[in-house]
């Protein structure tokens, strides 16, 4: 769905009424104006970026535009130079999945600044290295070409929203090294968010790997089937969608951040609720709720997941996790601030073990506020 610009009808109406008043005015009569509406926002444009898993034909993308759009994000375009490459439902296909691409390679080339000049994206959806995982590539070489693209991403757009994938699992017949190689390079893309994102043009880590099985998920132990492809939109839709809620980043030194002198903990209430779930983990929302006759600059929850399951990706909030599973939750620059009674939603993702039965956590919270 590309976006197009055509002549506005307010434009043809104004022209129209102009005609008219000039042949009225001899009559002396007079048309008035007629007020017009103000233009619509341009649609968030969303660059899917990566090699034959995003591109040849990526029908995750199908899915995930089809998942966004049945939740009320009507005003995206994903963006890219390549089109759509099939996958039989009605979808917004372009994007820039080019097939058999090491990102080693895009980075040495420089071939991202083109890329990036013709479809002009606000956010970059990425799953990429497959191909260099598989070529035996450092884990530390690809993760300099990802800090290469970046940088050229924000040269595009100091602004720009990144969504990085750990890489789904890999177990071709070919290659018997590559899914230990996939694991240990998985292993290092956190670390290396936490030290690229910045407060104005931040990275996301989306997991991708855990729960997904190359044997029921893929159809040649590198390629996502249409299982696989479910399961790939389900892991990209939360963490985006939170993108889009969210805007700009606000500048995290705004009057009212968490952590401002004056200060107290104040009362409020957390609320857990299961989204979904699947074999190996489960999707969860907690609610947090200003419950203080004060305004809270800020909240902090408390998530202890029950039968062992842990946090392992949170979106509208930072988390650290303790060694017991126990994660606790800030909030984000921008839904921070509560009102009295006011509330603020934040989302996870949680593996856990086959026994562990329905998905439950107990959650607990604590607001700032200002100090009498």
């Amino acid at each position: 769905m590309r976006s197009t610009r055509r002549s506005s009808p307010h434009l043809r109406i104004v022209t129209v009424l102009g005609l008219l008043a000039t042949l009225l005015l001899p009559l002396g009569l007079t048309v008035a104006p007629r007020a017009t509406a103000a233009p619509a926002a341009d649609p968030v444009r969303v660059m899917p970026l990566g090699d034959s898993i995003t591109g040849s034909p990526g029908c995750w993308r199908a899915v995930l535009w089809n998942r966004l759009v049945n939740s009320g994000y009507k005003d995206i375009d994903f963006v890219g130079t390549l089109p759509t490459q099939g996958c039989g439902q009605a979808h917004d296909g372009d994007n820039e999945g080019h097939g058999g691409e090491l990102v080693t390679n895009v980075a040495d080339q420089n071939l991202l600044p083109g890329r990036l000049a013709a479809a002009r994206p606000d956010i970059v959806v990425m799953h990429f290295g497959t191909n260099d995982v598989w070529s035996s590539i450092a884990p530390d070489r690809i993760l300099a070409a990802y800090t290469k693209l970046v940088t050229q991403m924000r040269a595009s757009d100091p602004d720009m929203r990144i969504l990085v994938a750990q890489l789904i699992p890999m177990n071709p017949s070919s290659c018997a090294a590559c899914a230990q190689r996939v694991v240990d390079f998985n292993a290092k893309i956190p670390a290396w968010a936490r030290a690229t994102s910045t407060d104005r043009s931040p990275i996301t880590v989306v997991d991708q790997w855990t729960g997904f099985s190359t044997a029921a998920d893929t159809y040649d132990g590198v390629h996502p089937n249409a299982s696989g492809d479910d399961k790939i939109a389900a892991r990209w839709h939360p963490a985006l969608a939170a993108v889009l809620d969210a805007g700009v980043p606000q500048d995290p030194g705004d009057p009212g951040d968490p952590g401002d002198p004056g200060e107290e903990p104040g009362a409020c209430t957390a609320r857990f609720r299961a989204v979904s779930s699947w074999q190996g983990g489960y999707q969860g929302e907690v609610t947090v709720t200003n419950t203080s006759a004060s305004a809270a600059s800020g909240w902090t929850a408390t998530v202890v997941p029950a039968g062992g399951a842990r946090l392992t990706q949170v979106w509208n909030g930072t988390h650290t996790t303790a060694a017991d599973g126990t994660a606790t939750v800030t909030n984000a620059a921008w839904n921070g601030a509560l009102a009295p009674g006011a509330s603020a939603t934040f989302g996870f993702v949680a593996t856990a073990p086959a026994t562990a039965g329905a998905p439950a956590a107990t959650v607990t919270c604590t607001a700032k506020t200002p100090a009498a």
